[in-house]
């Protein structure tokens, strides 16, 4: 869940963790639901299309309209699932988390608490990514400048967090969701379209959240008190500290497994829409203050609305790239999309804790080209800019920067000059092939952004 909002914030603040189900009922069985609508992604009866007309994504035709604007490049994305990928890095990091909360979380019997699902179509309606979480109608994250729109009623998830009220209200109260998920955003080393989430959730009866509790029969989880800066209005003070000190316990537990013993872990108190209180963890790691993850207390509004009524619970999300960047020295985002073995040969492990560090590959020089245009009067974003350069040249461009910004001081109209650096990851550009790429971008930017070329 909170992968939700977060996802306002970077790629890799995961707070975009924290960020901010395929199937239209969840009432159907999971079982059904694994093995029908996921499994597309990974057949090759089914490619992802876009027409005039339409877009083919996931075997399912989904009618254009005034706010689609995903592009080829993305639905190309769609279904790659480097998560799923063995001994891929993300994959590792995936692996590590499950294998920990599978040993350290048991039920009565033995048996995992928590159920992980990593497979779930990253199609979904505009109700689950943003309605369902309590996201307001007019709120900024909704904006078709920051998410890839297949049609005004469906999108490519913005975070794993659009899957809680559905895996709730199918009866689960302990959950892992894995995923891929898509925002139109700046390009740099940390920043990329498509990337990949990781969203916990716990629910707690009474009786489970206060069993080591000295006369926790005559405690209570909800009440109709004030809203304060520590607790919901339906909620106890003490049940909502317990729920929070399972919270991070958990996820300081968490961190310690992945980056050591002897770990510095800081809270930091903020704002989510569908959690309260609602918190930010912040590691040090080689001499810096990090931040990796979201969290907090659910809206019980959002547990209410997924049926679990008696219930009290927390959520968490992360960005599994941040976590890996970090963990294993990769500097950059696009190296996640690499199929070079030199990359991802240095991922092979014989056991998925064992430590790696990325070696790097000898980098490639750097080919840098200046674009220069006047803005239409209304209607020009920087990411339709951004998202026009990543669908044209894709992960050729290491980076796009906006050095100059001219106001003409008679016609008050805009200029905008952005430097964009191409890179291979693989091999040396040549100037004559950065400059077909070029002049494309800058015809595709006069004719699709209505911008006046000053090229």
């Amino acid at each position: 869940m909170t992968a939700g909002l977060l996802a306002m914030k970077s790629t890799l603040g995961l707070s975009r963790g924290f960020r901010l189900l395929c199937f239209k009922h969840v009432r159907c069985s999971l079982k059904y639901w694994h093995h029908s609508c996921f499994r597309m992604l990974h057949s090759n009866q089914f490619s992802n299309v876009a027409t005039s007309d339409s877009i083919k994504l996931c075997g399912k035709h989904y009618p254009r309209d005034e706010y689609t604007n995903v592009t080829e490049r993305i639905l190309s994305k769609v279904g790659k699932n480097l998560h799923n990928q063995k001994y891929h890095p993300l994959w590792l990091i995936k692996e590590r988390i499950k294998d920990h909360f599978y040993k350290h979380y048991v039920g009565r019997f033995g048996n995992p608490l928590f159920s992980v699902y990593d497979n779930i179509s990253p199609t979904v309606t505009t109700e689950q990514n943003f309605d369902s979480l309590l996201i307001s109608p007019n709120h900024p994250s909704r904006k078709k400048g920051d998410n890839y729109y297949l049609n005004c009623s469906h999108m490519l998830r913005a975070h794993t967090s659009a899957h809680q009220r559905d895996l709730m209200r199918s009866g689960l109260d302990a959950f892992l969701v894995v995923g891929d998920v898509y925002r139109r955003d700046e390009i740099d080393s940390s920043h990329y379209p498509v990337f990949h989430q990781m969203e916990g959730v716990r629910l707690f009866t009474k009786h489970e959240l206060f069993v080591d509790v000295k006369n926790g029969e005559d405690l209570h989880l909800f009440e109709n008190g004030p809203h304060t800066p520590h607790k919901q209005e339906t909620h106890t003070l003490e049940a909502v500290k317990l729920v929070e000190f399972s919270l991070k316990h958990t996820l300081s537990e968490l961190m310690g497994h992945l980056f050591g013993d002897g770990l510095e872990i800081r809270w930091v108190d903020c704002y989510f829409p569908f959690t309260h209180p609602s918190f930010e963890m912040e590691i040090k790691f080689q001499g810096e203050w990090l931040e990796v993850l979201g969290c907090g207390v659910m809206e019980q509004q959002l547990v209410n609305s997924a049926g679990a009524h008696e219930k009290i619970g927390w959520a968490f999300g992360l960005g599994l790239e941040r976590l890996a960047m970090i963990l294993y020295d990769i500097p950059d985002i696009r190296l996640f999309w690499s199929e070079d073995e030199r990359f991802l040969k240095q991922f092979f492990v014989s056991h998925i804790d064992q430590r790696v560090k990325y070696k790097p590959l000898s980098k490639y020089p750097p080919l840098i080209n200046d674009i220069s245009f006047w803005l239409p009067s209304e209607g020009y974003s920087e990411n339709d800019f951004y998202d026009l350069v990543r669908n044209i040249a894709g992960d050729l461009v290491e980076k796009v920067t906006l050095i100059d910004q001219y106001t003409h001081p008679k016609t008050k109209r805009i200029s905008h000059c952005y430097r964009i650096m191409y890179r291979h990851m693989e091999r040396t550009l040549s100037q004559d092939e950065v400059r077909i790429i070029h002049r494309t971008i800058e015809n595709s930017a006069v004719k699709e952004l209505r911008v006046e070329g000053r090229f």
